[in-house]
C-alpha cells in the first residue's frame, strides 16, 4: 500500500520540461517585439531605465503571453488530443489539474508585475489576461469563432503589448495618441496573421466544432480575407505617416507592404501548404513595418506632444 501510494504521487508530478513547454517560449516573440515597438515609439531613452524595460519585456513575453499559452493548452486539451496528442497535457506529462493551477498562478504573477510598472501598464495587463481567458475558457471561449478569437489575440499580442511598452517608458502613464492609433491599426492587421495560424488545425477544429475562419470559409477564401485584413491597416499607416510629415518612414512601410503582397500572391496558390511559409516571410516584413512606424512616431512626438 505504501509503495502504491508513492507511485501514485510520483505520477502526479509534472515534468519540469513539460511545464516550460506549456509557456511556449517560441510564441513570446510577437508581444515582445510589439512591446519593443512601444518602447521605441515613446521617444524615451532606454538607457535611462534599463531594468524597467527588461521587466516590461518579461511581462509581455514570459508572463502575459506565457499565461495565455497555459490557459489555451488547458482548455484545448481535448482538441489537442486529436491534433497534437504529444503536447504536455494530453500526453500526461502535466497530469491532473496541475495545468489549470499553473494558469491561475501565472496569471496572478503577471498582474503583480503589471502593477509594479504603473497604473496604465496594470490595466493593459489585466485586459490582456482577461482576453486570454475569454479566448480559451468557457463560457465565452472566443476561439470557437475565428472572427472574435483572432481579434482578441491581435489586440493582446500587438496592440496592448505596444501600448504597454510606451506606458512603461512614460512612467506608467497613458501613451500619446499617435502611439495608440498605430497600436490599434497593427492589432487589426494581426487578425489576418491569426487566420493563417489556424490552417494547421482545420481537421481538429471541424471535429470539435471550432469555427476558425479556415474551417468556416474554406482555405482559399480565408487566405484571401487574411491578406486583405493584413494589408489594409498598413495602407492606412502609410497614409498617416505621410500626413504626419514622415515620408521616409512611410516609404519604408510601403516597400515592405509591396514585398508582402508579392509573398501573398505566392501563398494564395496553395494556402494550406504555404501558410507556414508566409508566416516566416510575410509576417517578418509586417513586423519590420511596425518597427519603422515606431521610429516615425518617435520622431513625431517632440512636435506632436503627449
Amino acid at each position: 500500500m505504501h509503495r502504491s501510494h508513492l507511485t501514485a504521487d510520483a505520477n502526479l508530478r509534472p515534468d519540469p520540461r513539460a511545464m516550460l513547454q506549456l509557456l511556449k517560449p517560441i510564441t513570446w516573440f510577437p508581444p515582445m517585439w510589439a512591446f519593443g515597438c512601444g518602447v521605441v515609439s515613446s521617444g524615451q531613452s532606454v538607457s535611462a531605465q534599463p531594468l524597467v524595460v527588461l521587466l516590461g519585456v518579461l511581462l509581455a513575453g514570459p508572463f502575459v503571453c506565457g499565461a495565455s499559452q497555459i490557459v489555451n493548452d488547458w482548455f484545448d486539451r481535448e482538441v489537442d488530443a486529436i491534433n497534437e496528442p504529444h503536447r504536455p497535457i494530453p500526453s500526461g506529462r502535466v497530469p491532473g489539474s496541475i495545468g489549470l493551477y499553473f494558469a491561475i498562478v501565472w496569471t496572478l504573477l503577471s498582474l503583480l508585475v503589471g502593477a509594479v510598472l504603473g497604473l496604465w501598464v496594470f490595466w493593459a495587463t489585466a485586459l490582456g489576461l482577461a482576453l486570454a481567458w475569454a479566448y480559451s475558457a468557457p463560457p465565452l471561449r472566443l476561439k470557437l469563432n475565428g472572427w472574435w478569437g483572432n481579434a482578441a489575440v491581435g489586440i493582446s499580442y500587438e496592440g496592448l503589448a505596444w501600448i504597454t511598452g510606451a506606458a512603461v517608458m512614460a512612467g506608467g502613464a497613458l501613451p500619446a495618441w499617435p502611439v495608440l492609433v498605430l497600436a490599434g491599426l497593427y492589432s487589426l492587421g494581426a487578425h489576418g496573421i491569426m487566420t493563417l495560424n489556424d490552417f494547421k488545425s482545420v481537421e481538429g477544429d471541424l471535429k470539435m466544432g471550432i469555427r476558425s475562419l479556415p474551417a468556416q470559409l474554406g482555405p482559399e477564401r480565408a487566405a484571401k480575407l487574411a491578406c486583405v485584413v493584413m494589408a489594409l491597416p498598413q495602407v492606412v499607416v502609410i497614409g498617416l505617416l505621410f500626413a504626419w510629415g514622415r515620408p521616409v518612414h512611410a516609404t519604408v512601410v510601403c516597400v515592405l507592404l509591396v514585398l508582402q503582397v508579392l509573398a501573398m500572391r505566392k501563398m494564395l496558390r496553395d494556402p494550406r501548404a504555404l501558410a507556414p511559409w508566409y508566416n516566416g516571410t510575410g509576417v517578418t516584413l509586417y513586423v519590420l513595418g511596425m518597427l519603422a512606424s515606431a521610429f516615425a512616431v518617435r520622431a513625431l512626438l517632440p512636435v506632436a506632444g503627449p
